[in-house]
């Protein structure tokens, strides 16, 4: 196992345990108790923890390449992309006190999210992008060997 197996390791178990197992299938009042805020619908809240699974299973082939020491740029830079674009959004948001008035829980869990989205967007860029050494001599890192 190598370090950019590891980032997508805890990638796709942080993000399914925290965010798409909550937002698919809790129910509405679950999440209010959690300390989310109270929502009209929750279509959209469904339908992000199914985009974010979806992330998971394209994290899922990258992860798969990473184990065969193979680099998927493809995986790599949508996890770049869409970890640094959730890490600066939070970030900004919980700078500005939009979740000033959310529950504790949600807050911990949303700062905890502001730490690993930059930690695992630094790990793809540092083991994925930046580490030529993760495809082996003669490989392309854009597909099975």
């Amino acid at each position: 196992m190598n370090r950019l197996s590891i980032v997508f390791i805890v990638k796709i178990g942080a993000t399914v345990l925290f965010w798409c197992v909550p937002l698919i299938f809790f129910p509405a009042e679950l999440l209010v108790a959690l300390g989310f805020p109270p929502q009209p619908g929750y279509l959209f809240v469904r339908l992000l923890g199914w985009a974010y699974l979806a992330l998971c299973v394209g994290y899922g082939f990258g992860l798969r390449d990473a184990l065969r020491g193979l680099r998927a740029p493809g995986p790599i830079w949508v996890g770049i992309v869409s970890n640094g674009g959730a890490c600066g959004w939070l970030l900004w948001h919980g700078v500005s006190g939009e979740w000033s008035r959310w529950g504790g829980f949600v807050q911990f869990v949303l700062w905890s999210s502001v730490a690993a989205t930059a930690a695992i967007t630094a790990g793809l860029y540092g083991y994925g992008v930046r580490n030529g050494a993760a495809v082996p001599p003669g490989a392309t890192g854009d597909g099975p060997p």
